[in-house]
């Protein structure tokens, strides 16, 4: 594997993962603001290591794996806190949702790509937008408190709301796109080349 700057940012994300956990028990508010600002930290290296990867053709089979691990680890964390800090099905259902789809799809596109249709289960536009709203409703839930007028813990609700409804749709448009094959009906040996 050769250390390039995004592969870099990419292990910079899940080193990060413990110490969003640590900062997010620390005692005293401003545990809160530290917490949404390494998370924060996570979602811009997340943008910019696929932006570079691209712009300085630096992709690499290291960092396709690694990158989508990475950003789920991080999302999968911060829901998990969340619910624990807020204990309650109005953070458990949307964190349920967001985090069995993750599994769910992962699931799908390694089947996918076992098969050589991975391109089936490519990732979409509502994808991008789901995740999106993910992060900043994740960032805005972890920060807590209000910014002046702004109720940043219920817009980060709403937010968390829209995107679960996101995830499930995005999801859906994925195993629908695969459905023929895990249906039967498209025969497999036909994606493989056999």
């Amino acid at each position: 594997m050769k250390w390039t700057i995004p592969n870099i940012l990419t292990l910079l994300r899940i080193l990060l993962i413990p110490v969003l956990v640590v900062v997010f028990y620390m005692p005293g508010q401003w545990s809160y603001q530290l917490s949404a600002a390494i998370f924060g930290l996570a979602a811009v290296t997340d943008w910019l290591d696929g932006y570079l990867a691209r712009r300085w053709e630096q992709t690499s089979a290291f960092g396709a794996f690694l990158d989508p691990v990475a950003d789920k680890l991080m999302v999968a964390v911060a829901l998990v806190l969340l619910v624990q800090d807020n204990p309650s099905p109005l953070f458990a259902v949307p964190a349920a949702i967001i985090i069995g789809r993750e599994i769910v799809i992962s699931a799908l596109r390694e089947w996918m790509a076992e098969i050589g249709a991975r391109t089936k289960v490519a990732v979409s536009i509502v994808g991008k937008v789901k995740t999106t709203l993910q992060m900043v409703s994740i960032l805005l839930l972890l920060f807590k408190v209000p910014l002046g007028p702004f109720p940043t813990h219920a817009a980060g609700v709403i937010l968390l709301y829209i995107a679960a409804i996101l995830t499930l749709w995005s999801m859906f448009v994925y195993l629908k796109a695969a459905w023929p094959i895990l249906s039967g009906a498209e025969d497999v040996s036909s994606k493989d080349g056999a």
